[in-house]
């Protein structure tokens, strides 16, 4: 029997330590989207174009070099050849940029505090404001919509070009420069010109429920993510469950999605992934609490890392998933050096669950659908999780 097949099982409902199931868009604005999975996110130039696809970061490569020697932007003609190989989640970052995106995924980053998603009908709202954030300040609340920055209209913008924009990269914006924003909050119309600020992000935020469940919140996966997750289940109560948040999570870094799936399985299967024809496997590390209660929260922005550990807990029995569909970004992207200093992002493979499904394109189908009302709903199944022990 393969390791897979161990976890792999027709689920059915038990009693006993190990829980089985019983039910059969976000962007960080000011900041960057999440970051793709991959095993490194550190630039290493060697391992990545040796991983990434030879002809397509060759074409890539070549046009950055071609346009070094002719004295012309080198992200700009990469840009291009990235739009002519039909490459979806690539992306191409000048040195500085790419500067700012790892600043980001270390936890800070230069914006206004500003937590949004792209609807499916294009349209761009506001999930999060950060406290004490420049956003926060100016009174702008979850639930408006973001309707332009700085004259152009973001509806419709793919959440990268939005960031940018926010960001100020076009004109290397720092602390301190001025974005004006537009704004729609019902029938209300209007204007806001705020300043960025240095800021720092806070991953993973607890709470208790006053029927006494742990809520564990992640919003992405930047570095130190794993460690709060195991940290706050340790901490948590041992006569409640807990409920993963991961709605809206954008994603990140691909090692602290799989140190969170620590946190609640004792080792064994988390994802497989190929690159460039090679599969390779992600494992959890043993000593996890595999006894308590869990649901998993998700939605329409639950992408990319944040399904990877999803698929894991929904395929190996260990969570009951709550709420809508996700996003469905199961690619793999790594990054290289490209002629110029700039960074190229390139997809080089997709990850699979511990039962072998594809997520791209198809995302997490959870086992109880649930929109308004999530939260409770799931503080409702974690209450009948409890009365099967």
């Amino acid at each position: 029997m393969s390791g897979r097949d161990l976890f792999c099982q027709p689920r059915r409902p038990r009693r006993g330590a190990t829980l089985t199931l019983v039910f059969t868009s976000v962007l960080i604005a000011g900041a960057a989207t999440g970051s793709l999975p991959g095993p490194e996110r550190r630039p290493a130039p060697d391992r990545a174009r040796a991983a990434a696809p030879a002809g397509h970061h060759e074409d890539i490569a070549r046009a950055a070099e071609e346009a070094v020697a002719d004295g012309k932007s080198p992200v700009e003609a990469a840009e291009r050849a990235v739009s002519r190989s039909g490459d979806r989640w690539a992306a191409i970052y000048s040195e500085g940029e790419y500067e700012e995106f790892e600043e980001t995924l270390d936890g800070r980053y230069t914006g206004v505090g500003l937590w949004a998603r792209r609807e499916r009908d294009g349209r761009v709202e506001v999930t999060k404001v950060v406290g004490g954030s420049p956003a926060a300040q100016a009174g702008i609340r979850a639930g408006d919509r973001l309707r332009g920055v700085d004259g152009h209209r973001v509806d419709g913008l793919p959440v990268t070009e939005v960031v940018s924009l926010l960001r100020g990269d076009a004109t290397d914006a720092d602390a301190g420069t001025a974005v004006r924003l537009g704004l729609e909050r019902g029938t209300r119309a209007w204007t806001q010109t705020l300043r960025r600020a240095r800021l720092t992000t806070d991953s993973v935020s607890v709470q208790t429920l006053p029927g006494g469940a742990t809520v564990i919140k992640v919003v992405a996966f930047t570095k130190g993510t794993g460690r709060q997750v195991r940290t706050a289940v340790r901490q948590a109560p041992a006569s409640a469950g807990i409920v993963l948040d991961l709605r809206g999570n954008s994603g990140g870094l691909v090692t602290e999605a799989v140190t969170a799936a620590s946190a609640f399985l004792d080792g064994g299967l988390v994802a497989t992934y190929d690159v460039d024809g090679s599969q390779r496997a992600l494992h959890a590390e043993s000593g996890g609490d595999t006894v308590r209660p869990l649901v998993a929260l998700v939605d329409g922005g639950t992408m990319s890392a944040a399904e990877l550990l999803t698929g894991a807990l929904q395929d190996r029995g260990r969570a009951v998933v709550v709420g809508s569909r996700t996003f469905g970004k199961g690619s793999v992207q790594m990054p290289s050096r490209l002629p110029g200093g700039s960074v190229a992002e390139l997809t080089v493979g997709h990850y699979r669950t511990p039962c072998g499904r594809g997520v791209d394109g198809r995302g997490i189908t959870p086992d109880l659908e649930a929109d308004r009302g999530a939260l409770d709903r799931a503080e409702t199944v974690l209450s009948g999780l409890g009365e099967t022990k």
